[in-house]
């Protein structure tokens, strides 16, 4: 089976869940050094750095993507290094330059997931406008233009209503051709037509097996109407793992998570997206129809249910899989331990399975 691992770093405070149970997890560089070596080693192909500048959901000290990005690559050798980058407090060009630098750092291994934003708090805290939701897009669509733009041409130009480029050049280009993988996430109808133009990946929060396919094959039909080969675009699901000897210590677990939460903290998450959702044509956000359980994993990882035995785990990847999942994003309460477990039980054999996706279907144009 062709599934792709990646796992969430830790490189804000708090963990993965808005819970004051206490965690086997850190937030530092020696931390996170000694985890993504562990990680490659146990089979993850792909670690994804946050991006948080100002403390929320409990997450009170932060690291910078990009920075802590540039500073494991020199620590690693074979494992993707993905730096969420927020298009509205960097420019693109500068972004495309330190990107490509990663990337002759990694030898190969930098890629990018472009967020656009939902914490109001930080864009007001640093003096820059806070965008309608569709506009947000918007400007994160023309972002990704520059980035490919200045990766692929000798000299860029480009004249967009956020960004200007006049015959900028970039040397030396990354290494990777085209051009490092780009991720973006989202669920608005803004989101998905944008990923439908020019992401290669679509990152999607947790949900279950019906919705996730529904999904997919939206973003496939959206970009067969916008003239683009839908196989050109692959997509990650968010899921929070619970690997536990049994199926009701594993939901023990997540009770003992969720009776934890830190109340205050997970209301004012649900108020903020709910803000920032409003603003969208369709008035809702990516968050609009997660429960409270829902929201103390903060990307709805509980709702793929990646919760139980090995078995049952494995299982459930698999159903994923066979409807166009190609890369999981974990979470783990207990990094120091549940990350090399999971990586040396599951990952293997996951690999090891037959894939159970239709691929004369994915291969097909959609209709």
């Amino acid at each position: 089976m062709g599934v792709k691992f990646a796992y969430w770093v830790p490189n804000v405070s708090g963990g993965l869940v808005v819970s004051k149970l206490p965690q086997r997890t850190d937030w530092t560089f020696e931390y996170n050094k000694n985890l993504v070596q562990t990680a490659e080693r146990v089979g993850f192909d792909y670690a994804l750095s946050q991006a948080r500048f100002f403390a929320s959901y409990g997450a009170d000290s932060q690291l910078e993507a990009l920075t802590l990005t540039s500073a494991l690559a020199a620590v690693t050798t074979r494992i993707k290094l993905i730096s969420a980058i927020h298009p509205g407090f960097w420019h693109p060009g500068v972004i495309a330059k330190a990107l490509a630098t990663v990337d002759h750092i990694s030898q190969g291994r930098a890629a990018v997931n472009i967020v656009s934003g939902w914490f109001k708090g930080e864009f007001e805290g640093y003096g820059e406008p806070w965008l309608e939701h569709d506009e947000r897009y918007h400007r994160s669509e023309e972002f990704i233009r520059v980035l490919k733009g200045m990766w692929t041409q000798d000299e860029f130009t480009f004249k967009g209503n956020y960004y200007t480029i006049n015959q900028a050049p970039l040397k030396p280009k990354p290494v990777q051709k085209p051009h490092p993988e780009i991720f973006q996430g989202g669920n608005s109808k803004a989101a998905r037509r944008m990923a439908a133009r020019v992401s290669d990946w679509y990152f999607m929060n947790g949900g279950t097996i019906e919705d996730v396919a529904a999904q997919i094959q939206e973003i496939r039909q959206l970009a067969v109407d916008e003239g683009r080969d839908p196989n050109e675009i692959r997509f990650g699901l968010n899921g929070f793992v619970i690997l536990r000897d049994s199926e009701e210590a594993a939901h023990a677990t997540l009770r003992e998570i969720v009776e934890h939460a830190d109340k205050e903290a997970v209301e004012g998450f649900r108020q903020a997206v709910k803000d920032a959702g409003a603003s969208s044509p369709e008035k809702q956000g990516m968050w609009a129809n997660s429960s409270f359980e829902d929201l103390v994993q903060y990307n709805d990882g509980f709702k793929t249910r990646l919760i139980g035995t090995e078995d049952q785990i494995i299982e459930r990847i698999a159903q994923y899989e066979a409807v166009g999942v190609d890369l999981l994003l974990c979470g783990f309460l207990h990094f120091t331990d549940e990350l090399p477990i999971f990586g040396e039980r599951v990952i293997p054999r996951v690999k090891a399975l037959p894939s159970r996706r239709d691929h004369a279907d994915r291969t097909a144009k959609v209709a």
